[in-house]
């Protein structure tokens, strides 16, 4: 019986995945188009074991519509840090009706952490690093807890940080997909045309890139598309990604 124990315990803690199943996956879905390797994907080997996470922001909506065509049961989790711009709490209720999506799960940070760490609400301003980790790396990491995958709306052409970015990375053990990885603008422009998508309502007013509302600024012609994200900052991603050049 203490034999038969300690096996199941080495098989409850070993990683769902592996830098070789990371490799296997990549090599595999190479020269496959996004929708039939997430259909693929879905319906098969990660089926019940993955969800998509998503910021509703301005170009979320391709990658959830690509998702809810194979299986509007997959579950969506989405952060709320409390920092959130009206508009887009607007957007993923009107965008996850719209997609027939049954499981949206919001998390947020944890009010004891809060409480610790930020009482003041004003760690953004002197802490952008530890704002983030307080109010989205720790709640996705609780969000994410009951999964082995989890599938990004990241793609290469958002920012110099990602420009070497694969379909399939390892994320603390878990498969992490980055379907549009090798999307660009034109290519999500076309499908939300072809789609008929509603785009996030501060797309228009110069947000091409939209995260909480003190580190979110307006994006001028000819800048980056994340040039708004902390401005004045050496900082371009929240945490919840490690940058790939």
């Amino acid at each position: 019986m203490a034999e038969a124990a300690r096996q199941i315990d080495v098989i409850d803690t070993a990683p769902p995945f592996t830098a070789d199943d990371v490799a296997r996956l990549n090599a595999k879905f190479a020269s496959v188009g996004t929708a039939d390797m997430l259909a693929d994907l879905l319906s098969g080997e990660l089926k019940g074991r993955v969800a998509a996470v998503s910021s509703f922001g301005s170009e979320s909506a391709v990658l959830l519509d690509l998702v809810a065509a194979v299986d509007k049961d997959v579950p969506v989790i989405f952060i709320n840090t409390q920092k959130i711009f009206g508009e887009t709490l607007a957007y993923r209720d009107t965008l996850s009706e719209q997609l027939g999506f049954t499981d949206l799960r919001v998390f947020r940070p944890d009010p004891r952490l809060l409480a610790a760490k930020d009482e003041t609400s004003l760690r953004w301003s002197y802490d952008p690093d530890g704002c983030c980790d307080l109010r989205k790396v720790e709640p996705l990491r609780r969000a994410l807890a009951p999964f082995d995958a989890w599938v990004s709306g990241r793609k290469a052409f958002q920012g110099k940080s990602r420009t070497a970015l694969p379909r399939f990375e390892l994320d603390e053990g878990r498969l992490k997909i980055n379907p549009l990885a090798d999307w660009d603008k034109a290519a999500l422009d076309a499908h939300f045309e072809a789609r008929k998508l509603p785009r996030h309502p501060l797309e228009a007013q110069g947000y091409p890139s939209v995260g909480c509302v003190p580190c979110t600024s307006q994006v001028q012609p000819g800048e980056d598309p994340r040039a708004g994200r902390w401005r004045g900052w050496d900082k371009t991603e929240c945490g919840i990604h490690d940058p790939v050049f």
